[in-house]
């Protein structure tokens, strides 16, 4: 399958701007985790602008798809896509970590678009599969919901256990992305970057599994998620390999790096260059980049006119 060049340099730019706003807003708030948003942007990049069909003005809306972050701690790079997007102010995300702000360190549900806190890992995939069946079994428009994990969660005994129970009850518009980037808090996770293993294990559970090489490929990443959301019958785990700090040469694939900010004067001016270069090579094509746009582009199928509605 081949992209319109527009759309990949689109999906790039967005990548590139959801890498420098976690940069920016982290190193602003002097905490958060930087690294690990910039592992999953080209995953939030092609899921928020192709893939999810949501109404980005309401994005409460029952109609929706639904993103379950469970990978909490990368909350920055979900607010980065949301004002991408054109729900949430710029202005807005630079309160991260402040008093009285509802842009918190990890999600919360006093955003509609969360439904469920995860500042607790290994509780998303749970939860994602609560709303699928939701969607299945009472709402019944086609929506989705995807819910991205992070390596270091996979070693929770309650993420196989969803992983169980959505085989057996058969939620095909459940799925789970994996952003296995290799370094945990302390030190490598459990099976590293051996995303076959991962593979392996997501198929013995009943799950059709999707491998992704190159993370940080976009059309790659964007190829991937297709053909998990055309899978019918079972659920369907995308698994891809990515870089902790991907896009960063100074800290990519580092260990030390885990909740730490990139601070002025300790590496912030040369990442934030380099992200920007990536800015400037993909410059948005202008009849994708407007929001006010954007529920049209994206929004399609049975889930428009419930959005309309």
């Amino acid at each position: 399958m081949s992209y319109d060049t527009s759309l990949i340099r689109e999906l790039k730019h967005r990548a590139a701007r959801i890498r420098w706003l976690s940069l920016k807003t982290t190193a602003e708030a002097g905490s958060g985790h930087p690294t690990s948003c910039c592992s999953c942007a080209e995953i939030l990049s092609a899921l928020f602008f192709k893939v999810m069909r949501y109404d980005p003005k309401n994005p409460g809306a029952h109609a929706n798809d639904r993103l379950v972050m469970s990978k909490g701690h990368a909350a920055p790079a979900l607010y980065a896509a949301w004002c991408e997007a054109g729900y949430l102010d710029e202005k807005e995300i630079f309160t991260l970590r402040k008093m009285g702000s509802r842009i918190e360190g990890h999600p919360m549900p006093i955003l509609p678009f969360v439904d469920v806190a995860t500042g607790s890992l290994g509780q998303g995939l749970s939860v994602g599969l609560g709303i699928s069946l939701q969607q299945q079994k009472v709402v019944k428009n086609g929506a989705r919901t995807f819910v991205l994990l992070g390596d270091g969660e996979m070693a929770e005994g309650s993420v196989w256990e969803a992983f169980a129970l959505a085989d057996n009850i058969k939620t095909s518009n459940l799925i789970a992305i994996i952003d296995v980037n290799r370094l945990g808090q302390s030190r490598e996770t459990m099976h590293g970057h051996d995303i076959r293993t991962y593979a392996r294990k997501v198929e013995a559970f009943g799950w059709e599994a999707i491998v992704v090489e190159d993370g940080h490929n976009v059309e790659a990443v964007l190829k991937g998620l297709e053909q998990a959301v055309n899978v019918s019958g079972k659920p369907a785990c995308v698994i891809v390999k990515t870089l902790k700090g991907g896009g960063l040469s100074q800290i990519a694939d580092k260990e030390n790096w885990h909740g730490k900010p990139v601070m002025p004067g300790q590496g912030l001016e040369q990442a934030l260059a380099e992200v920007e270069q990536d800015i400037m090579k993909s410059p948005p094509a202008p009849a994708i980049a407007r929001p006010e746009e954007m529920t049209g582009k994206i929004v399609t199928g049975p889930v428009a006119e419930n959005v309309a509605a």
